[in-house]
């Protein structure tokens, strides 16, 4: 299995969580040395931070929905159940963006002479 960046599984989280939606944020990578995904949780619950992404509705969503990236954690492969569903595009474009923002990481400067 090689998860793709915006797919969508459920996760048990064992006792102290549960099953929740979880979004895969990590590139895809058949030959990676783990068989690890790095996921965002998928919740209703809204801080209005830049942490978060909303979401577009979905079959597979029952209200607005919110990517948290400052919960992102690394999910083994044999724990994602589906895919139930998945985003392309500018969602996954804002994602990027936030994930940025999280760890602080700024794009490479462009050169100037178009090289």
């Amino acid at each position: 299995m090689s998860p793709k960046p915006g797919d969508v599984y459920r996760v048990d989280l064992g006792m102290g969580g549960k099953v929740r939606l979880m979004l895969v944020v990590s590139r895809e990578d058949a030959l990676a040395p783990r068989a690890l995904s790095i996921c965002a949780p998928i919740t209703t619950a809204c801080r209005g931070s830049a942490y978060e992404v909303e979401l577009p509705p979905r079959p597979f969503l029952r209200e607005r929905s919110y990517a948290n990236l400052q919960g992102l954690q690394a999910i083994q492969h044999h724990e994602l159940q589906g895919p139930v569903g998945v985003f392309h595009g500018r969602v996954m474009d804002r994602i990027r963006e936030a994930i940025a923002f999280t760890f602080d990481i700024k794009p490479p400067e462009m050169p100037t002479d178009g090289r």
